[in-house]
C-alpha cells in the first residue's frame, strides 16, 4: 500500500458517464451525464467542479441540457485559459431527429470559471468595491456538428462512444481529436482537427470504416514528434495503428494490425476469447492495453511495443494480472510524470519517465500502478508494473470513467512546495470522488543537488545489476547467519567441539535442559565413542551350532513317530467298542423294545431313540487326535501303518474304530479316496461340525481312512433281532 491518500466525495443529481480535468489547471474537473431522453425527474447536465481542496470538492457551474436529447456519454476539455475552458461532448440528438437522419452528436461548450485569485497574489489589494479584479466569462453552448456517416439502420441508435484529444503542445501547434461510434450497424473511427472551439464536418482529417458489426472499444492518439500523429484503436480482439499529418485533408488511411487475440484451439471446450477494454499511448512506440478475461475471470494489463513504425506486428513486452477482486475492468486512465528537463544527464538515462496508471474494476475498486521506462528504451531495459495502492469500494455502484490530472513539474524542485497528482472517478450512483496522491522528488534534491529531479508516484526500482548485487548480498548474509546459528546450536547440544563458546551463552538451567540428551560422558570435548558389548562373530557361530545340536536332539526320528502313532491307534482301538459290541447293544435294545412297546409306531420311535443314544455315546476326540498327529507327521509313514480306521456316524455324531483287517472294514465302509465327490463334501461337513477336522489340515490326512454309516450296523442288527 502507498502512503495515506486524501479523498473528497460529491453527490450530484444525475448519473455520471464521463469526466476530464483541465489539462493546465488540476483545480477544475468537468463531469457529464444524465438520465437520457424522456426520463422525467433526471436531467442531463455538464458540471464544473472545484477540486482545489484535498478534502472537499464543490460544484461550481452547471449546464442544463435538453431532456428531449440523450445524456452526455463522453467529454474532453479541449482549450483552457485562466478564466474559461472549452469542452467537447458526445450528446445524441432526440430520437425524432435521429430517425430523420440528423444526429448532431458532437457538442461544444464554453465554461466560465468563477472569479478567483491567482496563487501567490496579494490579498490586500482589492478594488474599490472590495472584490478582486477578475474577469467573469459566460457559460454557454458554442455549437454542434455531426461527423459520423448517418446510420442506415431502421432504428438509429448510433452514439459517440469514445472521445479522445491529443495532449496540448508547447508550440501551440495543431491538435487532433478522435472519436468512435457505439451501437452502429457499421463501426467508424473519425479523426478531426480541434484547433477551433467548435469543430464541424470540414475539420475531419481521417475516417476509418470498421466494417459491419465491428466497433472500436477505445481509441487514442499521440504526437509522433515528426510532424505526424499516430492513432491507435482496439476492437474486441485486435489492435490497429495508422499515421496521418494534422494539416492534411480528409483521408481514408489503411490501419495496420499490431496485435490480435488468437482463436481458441478447435478442441477447446469454449470458443470464447478475452476482449480488449481500453488502450492508451505511453510513448509513440509503447501502447498500454487493458484486457478482460473470459467469463469475468479477471483483467490484465499488457505493454505493447510498436516496431518499425507499425509496419510489423507489435511485441508484448510486459503483462500484469490485476488483483483477484477485479473480475472485469470498466475504465482506464494514464498520465505522464515527466522529468524536469527533456535532456537528462548521463545519470538519468535509466528510468527517467514514469507513467501513473489507474484501473477501475467491476467491484468498484481503483487500482493505481506505476511504470518506469527511459525516453529511449533499449532491448535490455527492465520494465515492471508496480502497484502503488488499491482503493476498495470507491463508489456504491459501477465506475464509468477515470481521469488523471495533468502534472507539470516545477522549475526548481528544491524550492517547490509539495506536489500532488489527482485522480477523479465518476459512477452511475451520481457520485464524484477525487483522490489526491502526494508525489515525491526523485532523486531527492538534498542528495543530488546538481541532478535535475523529477517527481514520481512510486519510487523506481533498482537497476537490474543493483538488484542482483543486493540479492546476492542478502543471500550471503542469510547463509552465514544460518551457519552461525547451526554451529551454536550443535555446540550447545554437544554435537561438535567448541569454537564459538556457545555453551556459556545460556544459564545453567537452560543449558542443562537443552544439552542433556546429547552431552558426552565426563563432559569431554572429544567426539563420543560408541561402547558396545556385542560378541565376536566366532562366538556367535559357535553359539548357533550349539543351539542347532540341542534342537536336533529334541526332534524325534521317523521311526519314533511311527511307534508313537501305532501306540496311539492301539489305545484308540481299545477305547472304542467293536462292531459286535455295538450290534449286541442294538439287539438287546430291539428285544427290549419289542417286549415293552405295544405297537409298531412306538416301537419305531424307541428304536430311533436307541440308535441316537448309541451314536451319542460313541467316543469322541480320538479321531481329532489321530488327524492332528497325522497332519504333523509324515504322510507316507501314516498310510503304511498296519492299523486302519473306520469312521461311522450320522449327522454330527461320529465314532471311530481301529482295525488291522482292511478286508473286513471294506464291508462296513469305503476308503476316503473311493468316495464320490458329493459324499466327500458331506463327510467333510460332518467332520468339521463335530470338531474332528479342519480345512487347514487338508484332505490328505483323510486318505486311507474308511467311512461308513452307523445306520448300516444298526439296521443289520435290527433286522436280525426282528427276524
Amino acid at each position: 500500500m502507498g502512503p495515506p491518500t486524501a479523498s473528497a466525495k460529491l453527490t450530484l443529481s444525475y448519473p455520471l458517464y464521463a469526466a476530464d480535468f483541465d489539462p493546465s489547471n488540476y483545480d477544475f474537473l468537468v463531469v457529464g451525464g444524465g438520465g437520457g431522453e424522456g426520463r422525467s425527474g433526471i436531467g442531463n447536465k455538464i458540471t464544473l467542479i472545484d477540486t482545489s481542496q484535498k478534502n472537499e470538492i464543490k460544484e461550481v457551474v452547471d449546464i442544463d441540457l435538453s431532456k428531449s436529447e440523450d445524456s452526455v456519454m463522453s467529454l474532453a476539455v479541449a482549450h483552457t485559459s485562466d478564466v474559461w475552458a472549452t469542452v467537447l461532448a458526445g450528446i445524441n440528438s432526440s430520437s425524432a431527429e435521429q430517425q430523420a437522419g440528423r444526429n448532431a452528436h458532437l457538442r461544444s461548450f464554453k465554461l466560465g470559471y468563477p472569479p478567483r485569485r491567482k496563487r501567490g497574489a496579494d490579498t490586500t489589494k482589492d478594488t474599490a468595491d472590495g472584490e478582486s479584479a477578475m474577469v467573469v466569462v459566460e457559460t454557454k453552448a458554442l455549437g454542434k456538428a455531426s461527423l459520423f456517416i448517418p446510420s442506415s439502420a431502421s432504428k438509429k441508435e448510433t452514439y459517440q462512444r469514445v472521445l479522445r484529444l491529443s495532449a496540448p503542445r508547447k508550440d501551440n501547434g495543431i491538435r487532433l481529436g478522435a472519436m468512435a461510434t457505439g451501437l452502429a450497424p457499421e463501426g467508424e473511427v473519425v479523426v478531426f482537427d480541434i484547433t477551433y472551439p467548435s469543430p464541424n464536418i470540414t475539420d475531419v482529417r481521417a475516417r476509418v470504416p470498421l466494417g459491419k458489426g465491428v466497433e472500436a472499444a477505445d481509441v487514442d492518439l499521440i504526437d509522433n514528434k515528426d510532424g505526424k500523429y499516430r492513432v491507435a484503436y482496439c476492437t474486441d480482439y485486435e489492435v490497429y495503428l495508422f499515421q496521418l499529418s494534422p494539416g492534411s485533408k480528409a483521408t481514408s488511411p489503411e490501419p495496420r494490425l499490431l496485435h490480435g487475440i488468437p482463436h481458441p484451439d478447435v478442441f477447446a471446450s469454449s470458443s470464447t476469447r478475452p476482449k480488449f477494454r481500453s488502450l492508451r499511448f505511453l510513448t509513440p512506440n509503447l501502447i498500454l492495453l487493458l484486457r478482460n478475461e473470459i467469463n469475468r475471470s479477471g483483467a490484465e494489463l499488457f505493454l505493447l511495443n510498436v516496431a518499425n513504425g507499425g509496419l510489423t506486428l507489435g511485441t508484448i513486452l510486459l503483462h500484469k494480472r490485476l488483483h483477484r477482486g477485479i473480475k472485469s475492468a470498466s475504465a482506464l486512465s494514464v498520465t505522464l510524470l515527466p522529468a524536469a528537463t527533456e535532456r537528462p544527464s548521463a545519470s538519468m538515462k535509466q528510468n527517467n519517465m514514469q507513467h501513473a496508471i489507474a484501473v477501475a474494476g467491476q467491484d468498484n475498486s481503483l487500482t493505481v500502478l506505476s511504470l518506469d521506462h527511459p525516453l529511449v528504451r533499449l532491448p535490455s531495459t527492465p520494465l515492471k508494473f508496480r502497484t502503488h495502492c488499491t482503493l476498495h469500494n470507491a463508489h456504491p455502484l459501477q465506475i464509468t470513467s477515470l481521469a488523471f490530472s495533468t502534472f507539470t513539474p516545477p522549475a526548481d524542485p528544491s524550492t517547490a512546495s509539495p506536489q500532488y497528482l489527482k485522480l477523479a472517478s465518476v459512477s452511475i450512483s451520481n457520485t464524484v470522488v477525487v483522490h489526491t496522491f502526494p508525489l515525491r522528488p526523485y532523486p531527492p534534491p538534498s542528495s543530488h543537488k546538481k541532478t535535475p529531479a523529477r517527481y514520481v508516484l512510486h519510487s523506481p526500482g533498482r537497476s537490474e545489476a543493483a538488484q542482483m548485487s543486493w540479492s546476492v548480498l542478502v543471500s550471503i548474509i542469510v547463509v552465514a547467519l544460518g551457519a552461525f546459528l547451526l554451529q551454536a546450536w550443535t555446540e550447545i547440544r554437544g554435537g561438535t567441539p567448541e569454537y564459538l563458546g556457545a555453551k556459556g551463552w545460556l544459564s545453567q538451567t537452560v543449558h542443562d535442559y537443552i544439552a542433556r540428551p546429547y552431552m558426552f560422558e565426563n563432559h569431554s570435548m572429544e567426539l563420543p565413542v560408541i561402547a558396545s558389548n556385542l560378541p565376536k562373530v566366532e562366538d556367535v557361530r559357535a553359539r548357533a551350532a550349539s543351539l542347532n545340536e540341542e534342537v536336533m536332539e529334541e526332534v524325534p526320528s521317523v521311526e519314533e513317530v511311527k511307534e508313537k502313532l501305532v501306540e496311539g491307534l492301539e489305545a484308540i482301538n481299545e477305547a472304542l467298542p467293536t462292531g459286535n459290541e455295538i450290534k449286541h447293544q442294538v439287539v438287546e435294545g430291539v428285544q427290549s423294545a419289542k417286549e415293552n412297546i405295544p405297537d409298531t409306531a412306538h416301537f419305531t420311535n424307541s428304536v430311533k431313540e436307541s440308535i441316537h443314544s448309541i451314536a451319542s455315546a460313541l467316543p469322541s476326540g480320538h479321531l481329532r487326535s489321530f488327524l492332528t498327529h497325522r497332519h504333523k507327521s509324515s504322510e507316507k509313514a501314516l498310510i503304511s501303518s498296519d492299523s486302519h480306521l473306520i469312521v461311522r456316524g450320522t449327522g454330527t455324531s461320529l465314532s471311530t474304530e481301529a482295525h488291522h483287517d482292511a478286508e473286513q472294514l471294506s464291508k462296513q465302509g469305503r476308503r476316503w479316496e473311493d468316495l464320490k465327490h458329493d459324499e466327500r463334501e458331506i463327510w467333510k461337513k460332518r467332520l468339521a461340525e463335530a470338531g474332528e477336522w479342519t480345512l487347514e489340515q487338508g484332505e490328505t490326512v483323510l486318505k486311507g481312512i474308511f467311512f461308513g454309516e452307523v445306520g448300516g450296523i444298526v439296521g443289520g442288527a435290527i433286522g436280525d433281532a426282528i427276524g
